[in-house]
């Protein structure tokens, strides 16, 4: 009988490479379905916000961050951190 492995999550810090060179990545929150991350540019020290449900990549069995094509579906981006926290509350009690 095959034993499911936990997938591997996200590091809580990480740089960006390629598209998003320059950004480094710190996460807020973890809920049970959910992410909330600060983004913030290097270059000039601007912040923003992004929320995303878990996304589990089935081939890696981890934890994947979205692309920028999953924005707007699965991930999104907001400009202040009450914003985020509350879109983050919203994805937490929603099904899909």
């Amino acid at each position: 009988m095959a034993t499911e492995k936990t997938p591997k999550p996200l590091k809580t810090k990480f740089s960006g490479k390629g598209e998003v060179l320059g950004y480094l990545f710190t996460q807020l929150e973890k809920g049970s379905n959910s992410y909330l991350w600060e983004v913030k540019n290097e270059g000039n020290g601007s912040v923003h916000y992004e929320v995303f449900k878990e996304r589990i990549n089935e081939r890696f069995n981890c934890v994947s961050y979205p692309k920028s094509k999953s924005f707007g579906i699965w991930a999104w981006t907001k400009l202040n951190l009450e914003d985020a926290k509350s879109l983050m509350k919203r994805l937490e009690v929603s099904d899909d």
